[in-house]
């Protein structure tokens, strides 16, 4: 355990309002929070199309984009807009992230995944066009489930993930026995992580340090890229939700 007892916990959130949100909430939990980004937004300058009979968002970000509020990094700098459209969201995340703009969510699958909106639409989209509104690194899952569900998909990238220079701090401390939790919130920073790690020659050593943390993970996808890597898995939370994750991994390193 680390100093005065708290828990040290690594959120790999990209560096923005997004980590510092996850630094406080941490904080507020009791956790001694070790902030390192994984993920960094690369616009690209694209913006979803506006023909389309379906539009899916998957992320804040994506939302971000499309709002045109990111304009100053790249983004596009006018508002999409969703004409008669019926938008959907990959998770509350991102349908609050919508609604908070003045977008209306005409769909949310049960399951937030690529599969659960794939299972929500199937029965309804052949002959449809579908917008697919996301980062370079979304999951195939969806896109080849829609097509074969009988729907015309477009893929639109709207930014890139990319993992900063600096990024492995975390790596280090596990790998020397000093992280207590890591918040793991998709498949990347499952693979940055490790990335970060092997530059800094200390992958095998960072894998067993997690093996002796409590590893949380956003989903099952998630989850099974840890697995497939060795990373032993122990919180998934129900909610696909990153206050639901903190939550878990800080109960569980202190039970």
């Amino acid at each position: 355990m680390s100093a005065a007892d708290r828990p040290r916990v690594a959120v790999f959130r990209p560096p923005d309002e997004r980590i510092d949100a996850a630094v406080e909430l941490l904080e507020s939990l009791g956790a001694d929070p070790v902030a390192d980004p994984m993920l960094a937004v690369d616009p690209t300058g694209a913006a979803p199309r506006t023909d389309a009979d379906y539009v899916v968002f998957t992320s804040k970000t994506g939302v971000e984009l499309a709002a045109g509020e990111r304009a100053d990094e790249g983004g596009p700098a006018e508002r999409w807009e969703p004409g008669d459209a019926t938008v959907c969201a990959i998770g509350e995340p991102t349908a609050d992230a919508l609604r908070a703009r003045d977008y209306r969510v005409d769909r949310v699958p049960a399951e937030f995944s690529s599969s659960g909106l794939v299972a929500e639409l199937e029965a309804e989209v052949a002959g449809a066009r579908v917008e697919v509104a996301r980062s370079d690194h979304g999951s195939a899952v969806l896109l080849t489930g829609l097509e074969d569900a009988g729907a015309y998909v477009h893929e639109t990238v709207l930014y890139r993930l990319e993992r900063p220079a600096d990024a492995g701090d975390s790596a280090e401390l596990a790998a020397e026995g000093h992280l207590d939790g890591a918040l793991f919130t998709s498949s990347l920073t499952v693979r940055h992580f490790l990335a970060a790690a092997d530059e800094r020659g200390v992958r095998a050593e960072a894998v067993e340090g997690l093996a002796d943390a409590v590893v949380g993970v956003i989903g099952d996808p998630t989850a099974d890229t840890a697995a497939d890597a060795g990373v032993a898995v122990d919180v998934v939370p129900e909610v696909a939700d990153f206050e639901a994750l903190a939550e878990a991994v800080v109960d569980a390193v202190d039970s």
